[in-house]
């Protein structure tokens, strides 16, 4: 399997299923590569699969499909400490491989079956952007028969936060969308604000669509609770202490000031290839509008994921579970 063809299988993945993570479409792709490989030693297949990892990330700069394709290198390659013969090594890592892809495929389901109990009748809700995870959970709410609102943001500047408006109101839930800068205005009105996340990083804090940080400044400025809903999947090994401290290619896109953008415009302007392809070609990122920020443990009230509910604290200890 070649580079070219490592790409179009992930493109494919995507566009088969939207609904699809971007990080489960990264593993699919990995095992669909291990499957194919050609390696004749261990150390040789272990190497391929880090560079189809590289390669992928290279697409799609997320942070959880650089997570996901790390904790999924880790949990089947554990396998080359049990087995010298390389035909029973790889047939044991595509069998953990299989594994690793169902358990994370039952993610979201876990996820909304613990957040859910959180929302009560005639719950007013806060949501940023476009997050999969919240919105099974809100789904989940309302085939519970709970009566709730929800208030969307906007989510400039893909105004990602229509989409997931239009989402919610599929689902017959009252639904607001909301200026980005409006947040702290709207939240004297609601009793709990839903984030989703791209990552979850060591100290418990959270990577995730840019606003998600002034959403939370605004949630403890109007002690109302600030819960984030997240797979583990997304959990990743980094400690950033600030917004510098998040790794640039996390972050960039470039966005021109005024522009008046048409769709197809923004679908190129945001896909996640664009963003890898302007950390490629672009020298200075002082002028890049970020699409992401990070929200500090301080701010988040509880995690929900499919691990259990979890405090900010406690993500260090799971995150060591997941990686030895």
């Amino acid at each position: 399997m070649n580079t070219e063809e490592l790409v179009e299988y992930f493109r494919a993945q995507m566009r088969t299923d939207p609904d699809m993570a971007s990080a489960v479409a990264a593993i699919r792709t990995l095992l669909e590569f291990l499957k194919r490989d050609k390696g004749e030693t261990i150390q040789g297949l272990r190497e391929n699969l880090k560079g189809a990892t590289d390669c992928l990330t290279g697409v799609d700069s997320s942070v959880a499909v650089s997570s996901g394709g790390e904790l999924f290198l880790r949990f089947i390659s554990l396998t080359s400490l049990e087995h010298e013969d390389l035909s029973r090594c790889k047939k044991v890592m595509e069998e953990r491989g299989e594994l690793f892809l169902e358990k994370i495929s039952m993610s979201r389901t876990k996820v909304a079956k613990l957040c859910h109990t959180f929302i009560k009748d005639g719950a007013k809700i806060l949501t940023h952007s476009y997050s999969r995870v919240v919105l099974r959970v809100l789904e989940k709410a309302a085939a519970e028969k709970k009566r709730f609102s929800v208030y969307v943001t906007e989510s400039q500047p893909d105004s990602a936060g229509r989409q997931m408006a239009d989402a919610v109101r599929n689902l017959k839930v009252p639904v607001i969308v909301v200026l980005d800068a409006a947040v702290g205005y709207v939240l004297e009105k609601v009793d709990l604000v839903i984030v989703g996340a791209e990552g979850v990083v060591e100290s418990g804090g959270i990577i995730n669509k840019i606003g998600t940080y002034q959403t939370a400044v605004c949630s403890k400025a109007h002690n109302k609770p600030f819960y984030v809903v997240a797979e583990s999947f997304k959990f990743v090994r980094l400690y950033p202490l600030n917004q510098q401290d998040v790794p640039d290619r996390f972050k960039v896109s470039i966005f021109p000031p005024g522009a008046l953008l048409s769709l197809c415009f923004l679908y190129e302007l945001f896909s996640p290839q664009y963003k890898a392809d302007t950390l490629r070609n672009m020298s200075n990122l002082s002028e890049e509008h970020p699409m992401i920020d990070y929200t500090p443990p301080s701010l988040i009230t509880l995690l929900f994921t499919d691990l259990g509910v979890l405090t900010p604290s406690a993500v260090s200890d799971e995150l060591i579970k997941l990686y030895l």
